[in-house]
């Protein structure tokens, strides 16, 4: 089989030894592979990573979820049960800038492959651990799940309707922050590599970088020393700052700063509401939320969503339909940023995936390969890493270390 092409990017050259399943730390490697870096997947013989099985949906009996957390990445399959293996593992370190797993703590350290360990082997490592609760403290041995860490991190306490349902944000949240507070914490361990030449240890918890993107709610309760309770769609220090039912459908509109109320008020026709005492500043807005929101809405059911978000677009207020995925999908604006790109896959064949976030003008992100196969660049991840001949590579898939399927 032909390897996969050379990566262009920010991050070019830049090789990962990616231990990690499920979501956080794909969704890290997914990014570092869409902006260039070698990501070497690697799983024990079969497939390990527990997001190959988390459908439906699939296509030609694979997962669709991990088809878009994987492309872009190599599959190497290497058994971890097996002394040769590790030692293998050990090897292909010694050749990375960076390693990223997401087990519970501890079970890098009792494969023989902790940060210690490797570093032994290769200073310079950026070596990247994602776990529930960090490293360190009495709860570090807790299992974790995005569900469990957005009830632990205090997200689930302002997720909900009105009348007080704890709601499971829409998307996993926890993994993704998790993922992505990983990306930022590798770039900062690289720029200071630039300076020391060492590598160093990198220890991410999903908590922690729930606290930490929470940061403007736990600071409404630090200040205030009042639990913050779920608001439904709305923000508890802006007002009117939420989805509002029109004649048809629900919009969202955000009134954020003063000028934008006065505006607001001539857009919607109610000029003279601007200067009601009872409204006249966010505070007083804030305080006389329920009435002021259910004036606002009389007003809207008045009209079909799409001619106030015109007449509030038009008057610089924030303003949108509730879109669905397949809204956002077929939208023109998505195109025109190329977040829906299609890949090719050996098995399933061209199909969507998601593209990335970030666009930089003199080194281009690039979505290149499909997810990979159980194994399916084993050979090639060997010979080009580790300069392994061909007699040797056999040799390892002879006796079971290493698990290879060219396609």
């Amino acid at each position: 089989m032909t390897p996969p092409a050379a990566k262009t990017g920010p991050l070019a050259g830049m090789k990962v030894l990616d231990f990690s399943h499920a979501l956080a730390g794909p969704y890290a490697t997914l990014l570092l592979a869409d902006y260039g870096a070698d990501v070497y997947k690697l799983e024990a013989p079969g497939g390990s990573d527990m997001g190959r099985g988390w459908g439906p949906p699939f296509q030609e009996g694979l997962a669709s979820f991990f088809l878009g957390l994987n492309r872009g990445k190599q599959g190497i399959s290497i058994d971890l049960k097996k002394p040769e293996g590790i030692e293998l593992c050990l090897q292909l370190a010694e050749k990375m800038d960076v390693l990223i797993e997401n087990f519970r703590p501890g079970t890098m350290e009792r494969l023989g492959l902790g940060y210690e360990a490797v570093r032994a082997r290769n200073p310079k490592l950026i070596y990247c651990s994602i776990s529930g609760y960090g490293q360190t403290g009495p709860s570090k041995n807790e299992t974790a799940m995005d569900l469990i860490v957005q009830c632990s991190s205090g997200l689930l306490s302002v997720t909900g309707t009105d009348e007080g349902e704890r709601v499971r944000c829409g998307y996993s949240v926890a993994d993704v922050s998790a993922g992505m507070f990983a990306v930022i914490g590798i770039l900062m361990a690289l720029q200071s590599r630039h300076t020391s030449g060492e590598g160093q240890y990198v220890d991410v918890s999903m908590q922690d970088c729930m606290i930490s993107a929470m940061a403007s709610n736990y600071m409404y309760y630090l200040g205030s020393g009042v639990n913050p309770a779920p608001l439904g769609s709305a923000f508890a220090t802006v007002v009117p700052y939420r989805v509002f039912e029109a004649k048809d459908k629900g919009f969202a509109l955000a009134a954020g700063s003063e000028k934008l109320w006065y505006e607001f008020c001539a857009a919607i026709g109610q000029p003279a509401l601007a200067e009601h005492p009872e409204y006249a500043n966010n505070a007083l807005r804030s305080a006389n939320r329920p009435a002021l929101e259910a004036l606002l809405n009389g007003y809207f059911r008045e009209k079909p969503a799409q001619e106030w978000i015109e007449a509030l677009r038009a008057a610089g207020i924030p303003a949108t339909p509730v879109n669905t995925f397949a809204d956002v999908a077929a939208h023109p604006q998505s195109a025109a940023r190329d977040m829906f790109p299609t890949v090719d896959h050996p098995v399933v064949g061209p199909h969507r995936v998601v593209g990335p976030p970030v666009k930089l003008s003199a080194t281009p992100p690039a979505v290149s390969t499909g997810a990979p196969m159980p194994g399916q660049h084993s050979l090639e991840a060997l010979r080009e890493v580790l300069n392994l001949d061909t007699d040797t590579t056999r040799d390892l898939i002879d006796r079971g270390i290493v698990f290879s399927r060219p396609l």
